[in-house]
């Protein structure tokens, strides 16, 4: 049709409001077309000038294709097409072929049409940002059939070059078509223009479009409301259908121009100018907006949420008609001289008819090859079959004995070797199984096939010299162990190796009986591979039921383009041919794939009589047919269609009689049939008489469907199904239709069900599984009452279907192809046929769809994956897929959960090129799918969450609280270090009273004692400090900063100095001065840029007056790489340490009292935060007699200390305890780790270390470096038994996993499992539990999960589900008192309550260090005390939730031991749907669903769940990891993810201990600075 081109903005206004009322009122049926086009005409007769080449006809769409009954003819079809010879030239100028598998126009334009009315509720889906780098497409088979999709053979997936989608293809792009629609659905704009989008293909150029784009723009642009206004969308409100609205640009999504990054948006009132937030802005108001079908409401259970089904829907079609009565098939018919087996038959024709022809091959291009005869066929059998009983083995020991089973392995290429080999061993009595041709140890499906070989028992494989050279072998050329599969013996049978039978050898035939002649392979829906066994009785009787359906003749020609090894290709092709003497022309995948027409033209010039093919096969030669113009079918009475109970078949037959009624094909003639393994040929159409009218179709609801109910549909055209029947039963058969789950229930005459046979011709067992053979083949159908309805076993043929008027059958799907979503049934053909409907032409191949459903969280989800064409852009991609969401959505009422496309032939292929559809389940499951592009819809398709948790006002007071957990007997949390007892000696107060007289008493008293060992990498001491040296070392230090500082006293002065004895010495030498020390990490010197800032911020924070250093990092403070992150003109004086003068200060300053400033200690937390708190003398000295008290500290002692010495209890033990209690502290700065790891261990062993501290860094270091060398480090020696106590210093909760990893890795080494612990510390109080020499083994408990969210502890057992493992944190230090409170009424808890860790003890802080003196804060957090219970005590509060537990174990004073778990940061929780969660929990989950998932984090944003995960595999596995996580998060947590981030390893930020810092990473996501490798928005 030549466009309509022209600019109708030309027009005048009244012209342009005439015309679109004028559509309004064709789309709503006030007005014929023909009144219309009449009127349309009037309107424009005058300004035609100013349209350029118009055509006002209107599009002749034709909707329903050949000869359909279609009821519902739609308005804008009004007759059928035009002149075939005009279709044909249109079809030319098709945009690319089409596959006609899953088409019909009528599903077309259906999901064209909903996809139209989609478009005001259209959803804005921001496009998942990925790198550039990431994908690589594999390169393109180049055995690709016609028009580049490798088409499936299982499947038959089809393509071809039709007029009808010529037409509509046509149509879709013609303004009309548009204009008529969107101002019938009054769409927004925005969405219009990208419903056009897939209308503009970018290969053929077709210069029509551009004018229909722009004339469609202003059609909306005039036929807007005026005065419109924006809708609300955060309300949930729905809008109304009606009115015209404009959404606000955030919702309008990008137009292909904008670039993405400059695209500003609003995000409440604040503009927003990254592309990251905007498109979480994006997805937010997508997320707003309501949802189509409104959700029932669902339960909760009184105390636990327990996810449930959706009320059921009272408008849900229920079945009505009466119960089914069973349909019986023809009677067979007596033959006189039919032969007793099928051996016979072969016999028979090879001694009367040798010269007949049996079977002619072809070569590749499609020329016969060889042919056959019956005499050939018959003696090469006959010579198989005696090599295979006589000449294997020996005489007194055969190696096959009748009745063993045989694997048949030939190419589909080479049929007449197949041919002999079956009939070779049907006369020796052996038991072919026939197999596909493995081509590679990891074939898909081989560990399957192994399964069959096994369950059959097979050990013997017949095979042709040339297949046998062409498998894959050993280096030293034997054919390799494929997967899964037993030990073979291989033969290879072709004539050269076989033996004649001697004169007196005569091949046994028995009349046919139940012995199993052969067994047919099937694959499962979950990928198993079972042989059936059919006997030699059921053979036969199949091969004469077939004969009477089909009317087989002697002497008759087939063509055949099946696989000869099962289905239909045997069952015609190979016996029931043999039977009735027919001379079959066999035409393989090979030969279709090079020259698709070979099977038309083999008919035209042999005439053959019957044509056996799949739709694909139809589809080919309709697409190939333009070269052939001299093609005769008339010689066709039967074209058999395999696969035509798939109910996309009938639009390929209809399609194919278009094109070929013109070359002498007859309607009549095409037969679908239905087949199944188990059942064999089920049903079958009989060709009509001539001139008859053909059988119905049925068109069928959708929505009915789902239910399992029929029901024609009327209402809604889009959601139609139109069937045709697969003819009548088979001969001698008996047939009822059963539920397809649950007692095997006879089902109403309206009710799909499951088709069962009882039939002589059927399969009788899956071989060596009885088991399931049970359940399949012994199948007594009950009425509804329950009782049998007769005593006779029928098979279950996994068909779902119906019985039609005049018994006609039909069948809708296959049991393997449901997908079971929330109680409704989906068929996966039909999936696939809407998703191909939306012009997927440009992005994916047809033939390559695999649909399939995954369980998450109690219910099925459908994953479609798809193969992208390599020349599909990102934009079209996402396009296409988000279309078919809404295709999907709008037709068949249902979710998709996941929709990906891999690049080109990625997909593991079934043998004949079909999808596998459960390796590409396996795959996706596993992680190892690889997909280009995903788009997950998790928001949409989990109807089945928890309703979320409204928190209930507390109306319990404190008090009450505390009142009703007395009455119950339970105690206050609370629990209490042991005495610090009081020092009696005058001497040793002064001694304790400050630390920098401790130094000097021990330098006066124990001048030589060593104090500090400080090795390198190689375990070298390198620095060693006596007593004496630090305290001459810190005078020098003194000196100098009276002399060249300027400082007064009560100055800060800033630290910058690596691990080491300098940084101890200047922290002393500002004690002596009278200096605030302020210990801070020296920058990276490679990453100047993100470890400087900090170094900056805690100089300014602090105000510090002088900083003390040493010379290379001096050199880099005032470097020019410092200078371009850092202002380095403003630094405070520096003053290296490193030569110092031999001078002593003229005094050591000694602090009035007690509660005089020691020390500032700076640190960032983990949600980001830099936080200096004050420490007192007093607070230090206590804190260091209490680490002496705990860990027994005394002057011979030695520790061992590999920690970061900047802050927290890891300063505490590597700068203060040694001074104070006199050990020998043994200095590992972790850095040295990094260049030999085990370095640590090894000083353990060799100075035979009591007590170690280390990081949770240095932990995992150690165990994922060391855990496989324990052997060799055990060979060195290496012995870790003296170790009694290894503390990891932290603020967090115990990581588990990993001490626990680490115990068991290095127990070989001697580590006592009992040494490791973790101990806790916290911003207000540096150490409040530790681990120490006395009191028992930190215990662990196991709490549930789904409790926790809600604030409370539930104990359970270890291995319960949803349990979490804790550890207790170290036994609280003397002098400490923890208590548990309720941190919003601030009243004590109970015991196991979870709560707030508050804290008592002489050591905590005494208050923040801050600029701007916040004093509310300060009081609150460390002088606060409890709203009831003790009002005077003053508390700390931790900041951390946890709950104190009483055990049975006895602590040193014979009390019971109270034990504190440590929960998780109260900052780092994550409130979602009422719940609390912890980060580290959903991260655990996360990091365990994918080997490739190095570290993870997460965060939220308004409200959405960000997960960021570190990935260590290759690139091409980033989008393998977005399902898997979401699907664990969903598992494990019952949360949605709102967006995956797909990073590399080392872009999540860590801290010094080891801490992940959420909020640094939350911080660079929202500013677009993490350079990720994917994004992936979840819908």
């Amino acid at each position: 049709m030549a466009d309509r081109g022209g600019d109708l903005s030309a027009l005048p206004k009244e012209v342009r409001d005439q015309l679109a009322e004028l559509d309004l009122e064709l789309s709503e049926g006030d007005i014929t077309q023909k009144g219309y086009e009449k009127k349309r005409a009037k309107l424009l007769a005058s300004y035609i000038p100013h349209l350029p080449n118009a055509d006002l006809a209107l599009p002749d769409v034709q909707l329903s294709p050949g000869h359909s009954a279609d009821p519902s003819p739609s308005p804008e079809a009004p007759g059928p097409s035009t002149s075939s010879a005009s279709r044909h030239h249109r079809a030319h100028r098709s945009g690319g072929a089409r596959d006609e598998r899953y088409r019909s126009d009528i599903h077309t334009e259906a999901v064209q049409a909903a996809l139209a009315k989609h478009k005001e509720e259209k959803m804005a889906l921001p496009m998942p940002t990925k790198r550039r780098s990431a994908f690589v497409q594999s390169p393109i088979d180049t055995c690709t059939p016609p028009d580049t999709s490798s088409a499936s053979e299982d499947e038959g997936s089809l393509r071809r070059k039709a007029a009808l989608s010529a037409v509509l293809a046509q149509n879709l792009q013609s303004p009309d078509y548009w204009i008529n629609r969107s101002v019938q659905s009054s769409s927004t704009s925005s969405s219009a223009s990208s419903t056009l989008s897939h209308g503009e293909p970018k290969t053929q150029p077709q210069p029509q479009l551009q004018p229909a784009i722009s004339l469609l723009a202003d059609v909306l642009a005039h036929t807007r409301i005026e005065n419109s206004v924006p809708p609300d969308v955060t309300s949930s409100t729905p809008q109304e259908r009606g009115s015209r609205v404009d959404l606000p640009p955030a919702v309008r999504g990008m137009s292909r121009g904008q670039s993405r990054s400059s695209m500003l948006d609003t995000a409440d009132g604040v503009p927003v100018n990254s592309r990251v937030s905007t498109k979480i802005q994006q997805l937010l108001n997508t997320l707003k907006r309501p949802k189509r079908p409104p959700l029932s409401e669902f339960f909760l259970d009184d105390s636990e949420e327990i996810v449930e089904v959706p009320q059921p829907d009272p408008n849900t079609p229920k079945p009505e008609g009466r119960q089914i009565i069973p349909v019986k098939g023809e009677p067979l018919g007596v033959v006189s001289n039919w032969p007793p087996a099928l051996q016979a038959a072969l016999a028979r024709w090879g001694a009367t008819q040798a010269k007949s022809p049996a079977l002619t091959a072809l070569d590749i291009t499609g020329k016969p090859l060889y042919t056959l005869t019956y005499g050939k066929l018959w003696s090469r059998s006959l010579k198989l079959a005696y090599t295979l009983l006589n000449k294997l083995g020996t005489k007194t020991e055969p190696v096959l004995q009748p009745g063993d089973r045989v694997a048949l392995v030939y190419p589909n290429s080479d049929p007449g070797m197949f041919w002999v080999a079956f009939y070779g061993c049907l006369l020796a009595e052996v038991i072919p199984v026939p197999i596909e041709v493995p081509l590679s140890r990891q074939d898909a499906g081989s560990q399957q096939i192994g399964f069959l070989l096994g369950s059959c028992g097979v050990s013997l494989a017949l095979t042709s010299e040339v297949c046998l050279k062409g498998l894959p072998k050993t280096p030293n050329g034997e054919i390799i162990q494929f997967k899964g599969w037993p030990r073979m013996k291989w033969v290879v049978t072709d004539t050269k190796y076989l033996t004649k039978p001697s004169k007196d050898w005569q091949p046994h035939i028995p009349t046919a009986n139940t012995d199993t002649a052969y067994i047919e392979y099937k694959a499962t829906k979950e990928g198993t591979v079972m042989g059936v066994a059919v006997s030699k009785i059921s053979m036969l009787t199949h091969c004469q039921a077939l004969t009477q359906a089909c009317n087989y003749c002697e002497g008759e020609t087939l063509v055949n383009v099946l696989d000869c090894k099962k289905d239909m290709g045997l069952w015609h092709g190979v016996l029931t041919s043999v039977m009735n003497r027919i001379h079959t022309i066999a035409v393989p995948y090979a030969v279709m794939k090079a020259c698709p027409m070979s099977w038309v033209q083999r008919v035209h010039v042999h005439k053959a009589r019957v044509a056996l093919v799949k739709c694909r096969d139809l589809h080919w030669a309709m697409m190939a047919h333009k070269d052939q113009r001299d093609i005769n079918l008339s010689s066709i009475r039967m074209l058999i269609v395999a696969d035509g109970a798939n109910p996309w078949s009938v639009s390929s037959c209809d399609a194919f009689l278009n094109v070929f009624q013109s070359h002498g094909l007859k309607p009549e003639v095409i037969c679908p049939c239905a087949t199944s393994p188990e059942a064999l040929t089920v049903a079958i159409r009989r060709p009509g008489a001539r001139g008859a009218p053909l059988p119905a179709r049925a068109i069928l609801s959708m929505g009915g469907l789902s239910h399992g109910v029929i029901r024609v549909n009327t209402e809604d055209k889009n959601s139609a199904l139109t069937v045709q029947d697969v003819g009548h039963i088979m001969p001698g058969a008996l047939m009822c239709i059963v539920k397809p789950d649950g007692p095997p229930q006879l089902c109403k005459t309206d009710e799909i069900g499951e088709i069962v046979i009882n039939s002589r011709a059927g399969g009788t067992m899956y071989y060596g599984l009885p088991g399931v053979t049970k359940n399949t083949f012994e199948v007594i159908p009950v009425n509804q009452a329950g009782a049998p309805i007769a005593e006779i076993p029928f098979s279950r043929t996994g068909l779902l279907g119906f019985v039609g008027p005049g018994s006609l059958v039909f069948v809708v799907g296959k049991i393997e192809g449901l997908l079971t979503v929330s109680g409704r049934r989906h068929n996966a053909d039909d999936l696939v046929a809407t998703a191909l409907a939306v012009e997927p032409v440009k992005t994916v191949y047809r033939g390559r769809i695999a649909v399939f459903s995954v369980t998450v969280f109690y219910d099925e989800r459908i994953v479609i994956v798809a193969e992208q064409r390599p020349d599909a852009s990102e934009e079209d991609s996402f396009q296409w897929m988000s279309r078919v969401l809404q295709a999907i959505d709008s037709i068949h009422q249902v979710g998709l959960y996941c929709l990906a496309l891999v690049p080109a032939n990625t997909l593991p292929k079934t043998p004949l090129g079909g999808i596998h559809i459960c390796e590409t389940k396996q795959n996706f499951l596993e992680g190892n799918l690889h997909p280009c592009n995903i788009l997950m819809c998790p928001h949409t398709c989990v109807t089945n969450m928890p309703k979320p948790r409204q928190k209930q006002p507390v109306d319990v007071g404190p008090a009450s609280m505390l009142v009703g957990n007395l009455v119950a007997g339970k105690r206050i949390a609370q629990a209490t270090g042991r005495e610090l007892g009081v020092v009696e000696d005058q001497d040793l107060i002064r001694k304790h009273q400050f630390l920098s007289e401790a130094l000097q008493w021990r330098a006066q008293t124990d001048p030589d004692h060593v104090l500090y060992v400080l090795l390198n990498a190689k375990g070298v001491a390198v620095c060693t400090a006596t007593c004496a040296q630090l305290h001459k070392r810190a005078e020098k230090i003194t000196a100098t900063l009276m002399e060249r500082g300027g400082l007064n006293t009560g100055d800060n002065v800033v630290l910058l100095y690596p691990p080491g004895i300098d940084l101890i010495a200047a922290f002393y030498g500002c004690l002596y001065a009278g200096v605030i020390p302020v210990t801070v990490r020296p920058p990276h010197p490679q990453n100047l840029a993100a470890t400087l800032p900090t170094v900056r911020m805690i100089i300014d924070v602090s105000k510090a007056a002088c900083i003390l250093t040493t010379q290379p990092l001096m050199r880099i403070l005032r470097s020019r790489e410092a200078a371009a992150s850092v202002n380095v003109k403003t630094w405070p004086t520096i003053i290296d340490t490193d030569d110092l003068p031999r001078k002593r200060p003229p005094h050591i300053y000694k602090p009035p009292t007690a509660e005089m400033l020691a020390y500032l200690d700076f640190s960032v937390s983990t949600t980001g935060m830099l936080t200096g708190v004050k420490m007192s003398h007093a607070a230090v000295s206590t804190l260091c007699r209490s680490i002496k008290l705990q860990c027994e500290l005394y002057s011979s002692r030695q520790i061992a200390i590999c920690l970061d010495p900047y802050c927290g209890l890891g300063f505490v033990l590597w700068c203060l305890s040694s001074v104070y209690s006199g050990h020998q502290s043994i200095l590992i700065p972790p850095l040295e780790l990094e260049s030999s790891l085990p370095v640590w261990l090894s000083t353990l062993s060799q100075y035979k270390i009591r007590d170690t501290f280390c990081s949770y860094s240095v932990m995992e270091l150690c165990t994922k470096g060391l855990g496989t060398q324990t052997e060799m480090l055990k060979a060195r020696g290496l012995n870790l038994s003296c170790v009694r106590s290894c503390v990891v210093v932290a603020e967090e909760r115990p990581r588990l996993a990993l001490t626990q990893s680490f115990s068991k890795l290095f127990k070989d080494l001697g580590l006592s499992p009992r040494a490791v612990s973790t101990a806790f510390g916290s911003r207000v109080n540096l150490a409040i539990g530790l681990q120490g020499t006395a009191g028992p083994d930190p215990s662990t408990v196991y709490v549930d999960m789904k409790s926790l969210r809600h604030d409370r502890v539930r104990l359970v057992e270890r291995g319960a589900p949803q349990s979490l493992p804790l550890m207790e944190s170290g036994t609280i230090l003397p002098g400490v008192r923890v208590i548990i409170v309720n941190p919003e009424t601030r009243g004590p808890l109970g015991d196991s309550h979870l709560g707030e860790i508050w804290v008592n003890s002489p050591h905590s802080a005494s208050g923040y260090y801050t600029i701007y003196g916040e004093e509310s804060l300060q009081a609150d957090h460390f002088n606060t005390r409890l709203s009831f219970g003790e009002p005077h005590t003053l508390w700390a509060r931790t900041g951390y939730l946890g709950f104190i537990k009483r055990t049975d174990l006895l602590d040193a004073s014979g009390d019971r031991h109270d034990a504190l778990f440590v929960v998780g940061s109260l900052d780092e929780t994550l409130e979602l749907r009422g719940l609390r969660y912890h980060p580290i929990d959903i991260e655990t989950s996360v990091s365990r669903a994918h080997r490739s998932i190095a570290e993870s984090a997460v965060f939220t944003w308004t409200n959405l769940l960000v997960v960021v995960a570190e990935l260590s595999g290759s690139e091409q596995e980033a989008l393998d990891l977005v399902p898997l996580v979401t699907n664990v998060v969903l598992e494990e947590h019952h949360l949605i993810v709102g967006v995956v981030v797909i990073v590399d390893p080392g872009v999540i930020p860590i801290n010094s201990r080891g801490e992940k810092q959420r909020m640094h990473l939350r911080d660079s996501f929202l500013a677009d600075q993490l350079d990720p490798i994917y994004v992936a928005y979840n819908m």
